[in-house]
């Protein structure tokens, strides 16, 4: 399925804004994700196995606040990174 990075993350994709990934739930789509871009999903997904706080990561329209929300191969996934700071 196509997956849509946000700029921030683009190094790690080779400045691609859209990817492919395969896997049927999020936590398999980025395994699938870090095994084609090492360490693309360590800036998506913390130690705890859970999405980042700065991390948004939409199903077609639907914001995903698990990785065990399911994915089909004609779902639109959509990977957005707040910006912090002061």
């Amino acid at each position: 399925m196509k997956v849509r990075i946000p700029t921030p993350l683009y190094a790690y994709t080779k400045n691609r804004s859209v990817v492919d990934a395969e896997g049927a739930t999020l936590d398999e789509l980025t395994r699938d994700l870090d095994r084609r871009y090492p360490g693309l999903r360590f800036r998506i997904v913390d130690e705890q196995e859970r999405i980042r706080p700065h991390i948004k990561i939409f199903v077609n329209t639907e914001q995903a606040d698990d990785l065990k929300v399911g994915v089909t191969q004609k779902d639109d996934v959509m990977i957005i990174q707040s910006f912090s700071g002061g």
